[in-house]
Parts: structure tokens; sequence; C-alpha cells
């Protein structure tokens, strides 16, 4: 239901999901007269959700007040259910990104060793591959031990959905060189330097920003501040390329011709850096798969969120990220919080 266009961009994306993914059931929960259209679609279930969480709605209502909203019911499946409802492999919304992150660590907890979600999607790179960058905005301030669990579930989340066994980290910071940056910034390198000794981490060392588009490692790690605006910047850089591309065909007659003639590299191009194909981010380091659309998504973005989110859940992502934080946390004799090994309290 949520969103900038609600139904109207969620319900099509469904559609064409279900369509071209045969294996996939889908549980699409608002109020049903909004989902009336859905009700003989094949492998699709309405579940009733009487409240809606508005996209400027504070964190405190959707938390408080709206204890029947689509939101919180969807979240709500991916526990054990009550009252014979099925159980939901996977959450994407599209609503209010701080009340879905509030509602997800609020009913699923985080994992054990993980003191806070982080968000991760893929941005593409001149290697014909893609870059994963976390956090996106969970999180604007971070300890050096905050960063380091954001590598550790960033390469869980690279080796589950891209199939690559030691995936490379990199930390973003104002040079390459270990003595630059803050003093967070120097602390984390400490720290993912002694996860790589360990055997736990394939750190590559310090990154700067043009290394997120050439590709120098397969995921970079930051806090949600500098990670947000790395986001939108990219955004607006393929925005920009775009509207370039296509004045180019206005131009005048030379310019036309030339265009014309690069046409085919010029839609390779376009295609590689829509940000439509990238949509759908992951919730990590929670206790159920939740993945977070753009607001102002289309219908073709939306299913690209869908498809990204039923990609994970195929391929264990959950479990994956449980078992290499556990496997992190044995090695070490303290948790990655700093303090005793044990659960990390959660609070909202």
């Amino acid at each position: 239901m949520g969103g900038d266009h609600g139904v109207s961009v969620t319900l099509p994306a469904c559609e064409k999901f279900l369509a071209s993914h045969p294996n996939a059931h889908a549980l699409l929960v608002g109020q049903p007269e909004a989902l009336a259209v859905a009700k003989q679609w094949p492998r699709c279930e309405i579940v009733a959700a009487s409240e809606v969480v508005a996209m400027d709605d504070p964190v405190e209502v959707a938390l408080r007040r709206k204890k029947d909203s689509s939101m919180r019911v969807a979240i709500g499946l991916l526990k054990a259910p009550q009252g014979g409802a099925v159980r939901a492999d996977a959450c994407v919304s599209a609503g209010n990104t701080g009340a879905l992150m509030a509602l997800a660590r609020y009913l699923l907890k985080t994992l054990e060793g993980i003191d806070r979600p982080a968000i991760a999607t893929v941005m593409p790179n001149q290697t014909d591959g893609f870059t994963t960058i976390l956090d996106l905005g969970a999180n604007v301030d971070c300890t050096a031990e905050h960063l380091l669990q954001f590598a550790v579930m960033g390469s869980a989340l690279v080796t589950a959905v891209q199939g690559k066994a030691n995936p490379s980290v990199g930390l973003l910071n104002i040079g390459e060189e270990a003595i630059k940056g803050s003093d967070t910034i120097k602390r984390a390198g400490e720290l993912l330097r002694a996860a790589a000794a360990a055997g736990h981490l394939n750190f590559h060392g310090n990154v700067e920003g043009d290394d997120i588009f050439q590709g120098t490692t397969d995921i970079v790690v930051c806090d949600g501040f500098v990670g947000n605006v790395a986001l939108k910047t990219s955004e607006g850089l393929a925005a920009m390329l775009t509207s370039f591309i296509r004045q180019e065909f206005t131009r005048n007659w030379y310019s036309r011709i030339a265009a014309l003639v690069a046409l085919p590299v010029l839609k390779h191009f376009k295609q590689r850096v829509d940000p439509r194909r990238y949509n759908g981010a992951a919730l990590l380091g929670l206790r159920g798969l939740v993945f977070k659309s753009h607001g102002a998504a289309d219908a073709f973005a939306f299913e690209h969120a869908l498809a990204r989110a039923f990609e994970a859940a195929n391929h264990q992502l959950l479990e994956r990220v449980h078992d290499r934080m556990a496997e992190t946390l044995r090695a070490m004799p303290t948790n990655l919080a700093g303090t005793a090994a044990g659960p990390v309290a959660h609070a909202v």
C-alpha cells in the first residue's frame, strides 16, 4: 500500500513478477478493496490490513498507533504467523523507510552479534559487474565495530546472491593510506585487517568514491550518511546522462547522425546505469528478510525489488548472514560490539 504511488504501481509489478516467476507465491498485504483486482491471480493471496503508514508519518505513529498497518502486518508474516496465516520468506515495501526500519527491528529483532541493521544495495561498475555498498542511510553515526559488522553482512550477501565465495571488501575513506581518515575509520580499518588475518574477510583496504564505480572491490562499507549521499549522487548522475543522450538526438542534424550510429552503445549504457534495475535494498542483520524499494519506484522498478527479494530467499541469505556472523563471533574473544559475547539487546 505504500510508496509515492501505492497500488497503481505495486499491483501491476506483482502481476508481472508472478508471471515471470512461476515458483513464487505473493501475499498482498493491505486494504482488501484496494487489492480486489488480484483475487483471481494464480499463486496470490490477499492479507487484510486496515491501516496504511503514510510516507510522512513519524516513526512513533507507525510503531504505537497504527497497529494494523499493512507494513506492520507484512513484517509480522516473516515470524511464525497466528491464526493459520501463511508465513512469508521475504517482505518488500516501498513505504516510509524510517517506519519500515523501526518496525522491522522492533518485530523481528537483530541477529546475535549485530547492533544495527544496515541497508545494502548494488551499483553498476565499469567491470560490467556490480559493487555492493552499505550502509545506505539506516545508521548516520557508526562505530568502528558497526562497520565491521556491515562488512561481514555484506560478504554474506554477495556470497549468497552473486555466488562469490570470498568477495573483497573496501572501507570508504578520503584516501587509500591507512593513516588517513577519522579515528572511527582508522579503528575500523584495524578491525577489518584483524578479521582478514583470521580468515573471516577478504579485506582489500581503504577505497575512495571513484572505486565504487571502477569495481575495485565487490563490497564498499561506509556509514549511512556517506552511503546515502553516494547513492543519490549516482541516481542523479544516471538521470543527467540519460537526459544528455536524449538531447543529442534533437540538437542538430550532425548530432542526430552521430547519435544514430552510436545508438546500440547508448542503449546498452542507458540500460546499465538505469537505477530502476537495481531497485530493492536489503535490510541486513534482522531475523527476517526485508527489502526496501525506492518510494518513487514505478512498476518496472518495483518488479525488480520483488525479484531481488525472491532471489535472496532462494539463496538462503538469512541463514548465510547468521552463520557467517556466528563463525566470526566464535573466533573472536569479544563480540563485534566490543563487549562480552552474548545476545545483543534490542531497543527502538
